[in-house]
C-alpha cells in the first residue's frame, strides 16, 4: 500500500515568527518527496520531518514572492553540499515561465565561488546543475510534472498584481492534495480543487487587517478571507481542509479559535487543521 503524507513545512508569512517557517508545503508519495515553495528556513524544517540533507525529489514554485523563495538557495546549496560523494540527479524545478523563472536561473550566480572551492577542495566532478522547467500560465488546470503514476498539475490564482501566479494540484494513487499557493478566494482555485481529499489554503482574517492603520491594508487586495474560504471548502465537499500562511499570525489559542470560527461559521463541517510548522495529514 502506498502512503501520501502533506507536510507543512512553513506556515509564516512576511512577518518574522519565531515559531514559523516561511511558507512550505512537502508531499511525500511512498518516499517521492514533493516540495511546494520554500520560504525562510525551509531547510531546518525539513530536517525537522526526517530529510536533514534536504533529500527532495522535486520542487513546485507558486510565484515570485520573497517570502515563497529566500529558502529555495538555501535547499538547493544544502542538497548538493550533502550529497558526500552520492551523485545525485540534477534537481527538477516546476516554475511558472517569467520573473520566478528568471530568479531560479540566477540565483546561483552569487554562489559561483563557494561552489567552485567546494568542488576543488572536495575533487568533486558533479557540479550542481538545475533541472528547471518552466511553464507557462494554463487557462485550465493542466499538468506540469509526472513521475510514475504521481502526476502534478498546475493552475492560475488570483494574486494580483503579481502574475503570473499558480497553485498546485497533485494527483496519487491515494487521493488529491490542491495547495492554493497565494490567491484571493476564486473559481480558479475551485478548478484547481475540484474532488481533492486535501486542500491546503492560504489564510487571511481580513476582519483583523482591517482593524490596522490604512496604508497596512493593501494586502486585503490579494489573499483569502476565512470566511469565503469555509464556505467555498463546504460547496466543494472537501473531506479536510489545512490552513497555512496564516494571517495575522496566531499568537495564542483564541487566535487559532477564531480561524477555526470564521471557517466553521461559514459552513465547512469536515476536517479542519490550523496548521503548525510540522503539522500533517496523511491519505492512504
Amino acid at each position: 500500500l502506498m502512503t501520501t503524507t502533506v507536510t507543512i513545512t512553513g506556515t509564516g508569512c512576511p512577518i518574522p515568527d519565531a515559531e514559523r517557517a516561511g511558507p512550505g508545503v512537502l508531499v511525500d508519495v511512498d518516499g517521492l518527496r514533493l516540495q511546494f515553495d520554500a520560504g525562510r528556513s525551509t531547510v531546518q524544517r525539513l530536517a525537522g520531518a526526517g530529510l536533514p540533507y534536504a533529500e527532495i525529489d522535486a520542487v513546485f514554485i507558486t510565484h515570485h514572492h520573497s517570502d515563497h523563495l529566500t529558502g529555495l538557495q538555501d535547499l538547493v546549496l544544502t542538497r548538493w553540499v550533502m550529497a558526500r560523494g552520492e551523485v545525485r540527479p540534477p534537481l527538477p524545478i516546476v516554475v511558472p515561465a517569467g520573473p520566478a523563472e528568471s530568479f531560479v536561473r540566477e540565483m546561483l550566480h552569487p554562489w559561483r565561488h563557494d561552489l567552485d572551492v567546494r568542488a576543488t577542495h572536495a575533487n568533486r566532478s558533479d557540479p550542481l546543475t538545475l533541472d528547471i522547467v518552466p511553464f507557462d500560465l494554463p487557462d485550465q488546470p493542466t499538468e506540469v510534472w509526472r513521475r510514475g503514476d504521481v502526476r502534478v498539475l498546475a493552475g492560475q490564482v488570483r494574486h494580483e498584481p503579481v502574475h503570473p501566479a499558480v497553485g498546485f494540484r497533485v494527483e496519487t494513487p491515494d487521493g488529491i492534495v490542491a495547495i492554493t499557493g497565494d490567491t484571493l478566494v476564486c473559481d480558479e482555485v475551485a478548478a484547481l480543487a475540484a474532488g481533492a481529499d486535501v486542500l491546503v489554503y492560504e489564510a487571511m482574517r481580513f476582519e483583523r487587517i482591517r482593524q490596522r492603520p490604512p496604508h497596512l491594508q493593501f494586502i486585503l487586495d490579494y489573499h483569502a478571507d476565512t470566511p469565503r474560504i469555509g464556505a467555498q471548502a463546504a460547496e466543494l465537499g472537501v473531506p479536510i481542509l489545512v490552513l497555512t500562511h496564516l494571517i495575522p499570525p496566531p499568537e495564542s489559542d483564541d487566535d487559532v479559535q477564531a480561524f477555526v470560527d470564521d471557517i466553521r461559521t461559514a459552513g465547512y463541517a469536515g476536517e479542519l487543521v490550523v496548521a503548525e510548522d510540522l503539522s500533517q495529514v496523511t491519505l492512504g
